[in-house]
C-alpha cells in the first residue's frame, strides 16, 4: 500500500505549531498580545508632598529624534509625548532610542544627555499657582518597563508603559524660584500617534 499524499492531522498540527513560533520568535515580537492591556490613559504622576501633577494620553512617534548609532538597521528611535491631565499647558515628552528593547525588562531613566533607555526630554506642569519645569542639570533615576510593544512600539495597538523614576524640578511661585525633588511612577497607555 503507497503512503498518502496527503499530510496527517498530526502533520498540519506540528507545522502550524512551527509557523506561530518562528511568528512569536521575530523581531518586534512577544508572548503578550500587542498593546496596553487595559492599562488607563492617564495615571502617571509626579509628586512629592508639596505638589502633584498628573499626565497622561501619551502617544508614540518613530521619529529619529534620539537615534542609537548602535541601532539595528530599521529600528527607529520612539518619541512618546502626553499632557498635563488638569492643565493643557503641562506636558511630558520621552524619548525611547532603542525601542526594540522595550520588552527586556528594566529600562533606564535619564536626560538626553544621557545613554539611559528611556530619556526625559521635557516636563512641564502648573499647580497650587505656581509652574513647574525639569531641572536638566539633576539626572532623573530609576526604570520603566514595557509591555504589549509589537513593531517596535509603532504597531497601531499601541503598548503600555510602567515609569518607578524621580526627578527634580524647578518651582516658580511668583519671584521665587526653587528645585523640589519628586517620584515619577504610575502605568499608562501609549497609543501610536497619527503622522
Amino acid at each position: 500500500m503507497q503512503p498518502s499524499r496527503s499530510p496527517s492531522p498530526t502533520d498540519v498540527l506540528a507545522i502550524a505549531g512551527l509557523a506561530a513560533a518562528a511568528v512569536i520568535g521575530a523581531p518586534g515580537c512577544s508572548d503578550d498580545p500587542c498593546g496596553p492591556g487595559g492599562a488607563p490613559s492617564t495615571g502617571l504622576v509626579a509628586s512629592s508632598d508639596t505638589v502633584t501633577l498628573g499626565y497622561g494620553n501619551l502617544s508614540g512617534l518613530l521619529g529619529n529624534d534620539c537615534p542609537d548609532p548602535a541601532a539595528p538597521a530599521g529600528v527607529i528611535s520612539l518619541s512618546i509625548e502626553g499632557r498635563q491631565t488638569d492643565d493643557a499647558a503641562g506636558l511630558i515628552t520621552l524619548c525611547v532610542p532603542r525601542p526594540d528593547l522595550l520588552l527586556d525588562g528594566d529600562r533606564t531613566l535619564g536626560t538626553t544627555l544621557s545613554s539611559a533607555d528611556i530619556r526625559i526630554i521635557d516636563l512641564r506642569g502648573n499647580a497650587s499657582g505656581c509652574s513647574f519645569t525639569l531641572d536638566t542639570t539633576r539626572p532623573p533615576t530609576g526604570a520603566a518597563q514595557a509591555t504589549g510593544v509589537c513593531d517596535n512600539g509603532d504597531s497601531p495597538a499601541g503598548f503600555a508603559l510602567s515609569v518607578d523614576g524621580a526627578l527634580s524640578l524647578q518651582r516658580t511661585c511668583g519671584g521665587t524660584m526653587d528645585i523640589v525633588s519628586v517620584t515619577l511612577r504610575g502605568k499608562v497607555a501609549v497609543s501610536r500617534r497619527a503622522m
